[in-house]
């Protein structure tokens, strides 16, 4: 897991945890963010967020899904 802390957090990175949580995002092929049927304009976002742990892979193909560590950062900020 990544050293990300909630200061480290951009406000991009907030929104799209947000996104993520309301349900609104699926993550593609290799990695690339998806929201609201259009791809985030921050390419590194979506891979960031799943290598900080903070987002996943849901149970549905391609949904996104907020980890408890996800939950925590939107908690704190």
């Amino acid at each position: 897991m990544s050293t990300t802390t909630p200061a480290s957090l951009s406000n991009r990175d907030r929104a799209v945890l947000r996104a993520v949580a309301s349900g609104r995002c699926v993550i593609s092929m290799g990695d690339a963010l998806v929201v609201d049927g259009l791809c985030v304009c921050d390419q590194f976002v979506g891979p960031r967020l799943l290598a900080a742990g903070f987002i996943a892979a849901g149970p549905a193909r391609g949904a996104a899904r907020l980890t408890a560590s996800g939950a925590a950062q939107l908690a704190a900020a």
